[in-house]
């Protein structure tokens, strides 16, 4: 029976999304739940695994294609599974030593055996990273580059390209989905509010004391690395109780004031910035706010993120100090109204008392959107998470 792979359904706000590389070609098996191919929004990049197993007979949108919800991508012949698996079941009589091995091997697909028996790899000794721990043809490719990289003599190093005395190189990169759409949101960001940004400076000691003092008892207890981001998170919570305009956004001539706190939190990926939220974050612990940050990082990395993972948020945080900066203004991340912005720790000298002393000091910005933020409760706000910081037991006490 021939079957069709459609596009999955995205959300309201993603209309269309962008083909990347096939996983599979015409007339190779394919396994139940196995992943043919990756889908680019603006937002995430989605998964399109099979429906059935069978071969894929037919390819009908092509590498780099644009695709709409439940669009037709490809086409799958379930009937035709047992037949793609002959060649790996038949002896092969002229095929290298390592090819019967390959053949009594049921967890290899019939691809990956066929592949196995040309190159030579024992699929026995393989660990298969398909569904049911089966063998599919990437692990056979990638045995193979191994061993011919063990096999191989060390390269000769590539000789130096010489430019012509004044060459001007240059190369035109087309934007990725999720890089042309965060351009489009901060350009937004920008046209449409008011922002101005407010700055002042804490003293990290408390924290960092704090932190050295309990971090190996907090790993023990909760299997997570207890970080700064979590603090940060905790006070500003703690600010926007107080100010709640701050963690409120404007729809069309109304101020809409948030009894939630969902905060967003910055997180760089291999295709650009990212910004998860952090749902209920009053009600999260230290704890649940670092395994959430640390699950969202890995979840980046991997292209795992989910549109679900990036919807809402009524308050952002950015962490520009990873990258080594002193200072910057952060763009509000519509339709929200306020951004915070952390920054690198510097040891500098300040007076305390009288006395000139060194402390590791943080530049902090607030962004926030004039048109219902006045300055006075941006000011507040800020000095509010500055004195949560500089003083954790407030945290605790609700002061």
């Amino acid at each position: 029976m021939i079957i069709d792979v459609k596009v999955p359904m995205l959300s309201e706000s993603v209309s269309e999304g962008t083909l990347l590389e096939w996983k599979k070609k015409v007339g190779e098996a394919v396994a139940r739940d196995e992943i043919l191919i990756d889908i680019e929004t603006d937002k995430v990049v989605l998964e399109v695994p099979s429906p059935q197993a069978g071969v894929l007979v037919e390819i009908v949108a092509q590498d780099g294609e644009t695709v709409v919800a439940d669009q037709v991508l490809a086409r799958i012949d379930t009937a035709a599974t047992a037949a793609a698996e002959a060649p790996a079941a038949a002896p092969a009589e002229a095929a290298p030593a390592a090819a019967p091995a390959a053949a009594q091997n049921n967890a290899a697909m019939p691809a990956a055996a066929k592949l196995a028996a040309e190159t030579g790899v024992d699929v026995n000794a393989l660990q298969g990273s398909g569904r049911d721990g089966r063998v599919l043809k990437e692990d056979v490719q990638n045995a193979a580059a191994k061993s011919a990289a063990v096999a191989a003599p060390a390269p000769a190093p590539a000789p130096a390209v010489a430019l012509p005395a004044g060459a001007r190189p240059e190369e035109r990169v087309p934007m990725s989905r999720l890089r042309a759409r965060v351009a489009e949101r901060l350009l937004a960001s920008q046209q449409e509010n008011a922002i101005l940004t407010t700055f002042n400076e804490v003293n990290m000691k408390p924290i960092m004391d704090l932190r050295a003092k309990y971090k190996d008892k907090f790993e023990k207890e909760h299997g997570v690395k207890l970080g700064f981001m979590s603090f940060f998170v905790k006070a500003a919570v703690a600010a926007l109780k107080k100010y709640p305009v701050v963690n409120a956004s404007v729809d069309g001539k109304d101020i809409v004031y948030h009894g939630y706190f969902d905060i967003g939190i910055a997180i760089g990926s291999p295709r650009g910035l990212v910004v998860p939220i952090l749902r209920d974050a009053d009600q999260m612990s230290i704890a649940d706010i670092e395994q959430a940050i640390v699950d969202y990082a890995k979840k980046a990395k991997d292209g795992k993120i989910a549109i679900e993972d990036l919807t809402g948020g009524t308050f952002s945080i950015t962490n520009g100090g990873t990258f080594g900066s002193m200072m910057s203004t952060p763009i509000i991340n519509p339709p929200q109204s306020a951004i915070l912005g952390m920054h690198a720790t510097k040891e500098r000298a300040v007076v305390e008392n009288g006395q000139v002393v060194v402390r590791p000091m943080m530049y902090l910005a607030l962004s926030y959107d004039h048109r219902i933020i006045d300055g006075r409760e941006a000011v507040l706000t800020l000095v509010a998470i500055k004195d949560a910081l500089e003083d954790p037991a407030r945290l605790l006490l609700d002061l």
